[in-house]
């Protein structure tokens, strides 16, 4: 790949690049595909147009900027091979995308959210203009993914893909989220959805959806383990009968940020070579694991990937196997406005079996963000903590998310 790259270089032909949200990951890939040989930034967007301003610096070289995406993206003049999404919206960042779709970019989502929960319409919109929209190589479910394919290529079957996750508070708000978010230099609302494991749950519902696996629970079990190598006293990998699962060890100080693969070989000729290379193990099961994901610096790897082999990280291809869905985050007296989907006050969610959680009528967490700041979901009825949103206890305001969610429910077979 990095020949390649370089030749494309040498020669003058750089792949173009153009970037939507230029907050802490978006200028973390400017900053990178500088960095890179064969790439160039072509455009760099963001509706605050000092973020864009300051995106450009971090680049480091002459590049349009623009406060509107869709303008760019619809100029000719504009030149982009891949299109990369970084922005922490959803109808947005639908848009975009299929505006890039449509002068046949390929995009490059570093967007959980849009991915999960558009991401099936944008697939088939991408199949018929040839070109490909895949999750990014940087996030946890884009490292998994490379992960599982090398695990399953030795002859390892997947028993759980997972992931380290250093602190999870279910029932943290804005309020509590303030300083740390300043700490990190992220949006609170952004920083929120991290730490009450939505994105957690929302990222798992991705690859599980790309390999057609399943949590054990709603929500997955998540056990406390200080390191990896604890995995074989928290789980008992007997009890999936075979079913790939999704899951993720808490309190992870040694490794927080990484991911597992646990692999199945019985074969005991395999377990001579995997002892002798110090792979941890309680044979039949296997641990592989990187303790990192390097989010910006892995971002070209999926733009090298889909422009010059038409290959994809992750596209969600085993189907809609499974969703995040919406539970109270407090109790939720009738009349309560969901004012943000993703990262609220009002709702975190979890990962469930769609097939399961939809035959309770439960509403997947993303469903709730709309985009008319002056019409958010209203709850019908009084909803405890803890408990799961069905359509039945919401009013969903008419809009594009509305018609999208309905306009994709044939694809998973909904009425």
């Amino acid at each position: 790949m990095l020949n390649v790259l370089k030749t494309r270089e040498k020669e003058g032909q750089p792949l173009h690049v153009g970037i939507v949200g230029l907050g802490a990951m978006g200028s973390g890939i400017a900053y990178q595909i500088d960095k890179t040989p064969g790439m160039r930034v072509s455009f760099l967007a963001d509706i605050d147009l000092a973020a864009a301003e300051k995106g450009a610096q971090v680049y480091g070289k002459p590049t349009h900027i623009t406060t509107d995406c869709m303008a760019a993206l619809r100029d000719e003049n504009i030149p982009c091979d891949v299109f990369v999404e970084a922005t922490n919206s959803i109808i947005a960042a639908y848009d975009y995308c299929l505006a890039a779709i449509e002068r046949k970019a390929h995009c490059v989502l570093m967007n959980a959210e849009v991915d999960l929960i558009l991401g099936h319409l944008l697939q088939a919109a991408a199949k018929k203009q040839g070109v490909i929209v895949t999750s990014d190589a940087g996030d946890q479910h884009g490292v998994l993914s490379r992960l599982m394919d090398e695990v399953e290529m030795w002859g390892f079957e997947t028993v759980q893909a997972g992931n380290m996750k250093g602190f999870l508070d279910r029932h943290r708000d804005i309020e509590g989220t303030v300083e740390i978010a300043k700490k990190l230099g992220l949006s609170t609302i952004q920083c929120l959805a991290y730490t009450d494991g939505s994105k957690l749950n929302i990222e798992m519902a991705v690859i599980a959806n790309e390999h057609g696996l399943t949590p054990t629970v709603p929500g997955m079990e998540g056990p406390k383990a200080d390191k990896v190598q604890d995995v074989f006293k928290v789980f008992d990998f007997d009890k999936y009968n075979g079913e790939g699962r999704v899951d993720y060890i808490l309190n992870a100080k040694e490794h927080g940020g990484g991911v597992y693969v646990i692999g199945k070989c019985e074969s005991k000729f395999q377990e001579g070579y995997m002892n002798y290379y110090k792979v941890y193990n309680k044979h039949p099961y296997y641990l592989f694991f990187r303790p990192y994901h390097l989010c910006h610096l892995e971002t070209p790897r999926a733009i090298a990937l889909v422009a010059l082999f038409g290959k994809a990280t992750c596209t969600q291809k085993a189907g809609r196997v499974t969703d995040c869905f919406a539970y109270a985050k407090k109790d939720l007296a009738a009349g309560t406005r969901i004012e943000h989907a993703i990262g609220s006050d009002e709702v975190y969610g979890l990962i469930d079996t769609a097939k399961s959680a939809d035959s309770r009528n439960q509403v997947p967490q993303g469903v709730l963000d709309v985009e008319d700041s002056k019409a958010r979901p209203v709850i019908k009825r009084k909803i405890d903590k803890d408990q799961p949103l069905t359509f039945d206890d919401i009013d969903l305001p008419p809009g594009r998310m509305a018609d999208l969610w309905e306009q994709q429910k044939p694809l998973f077979g909904l009425k």
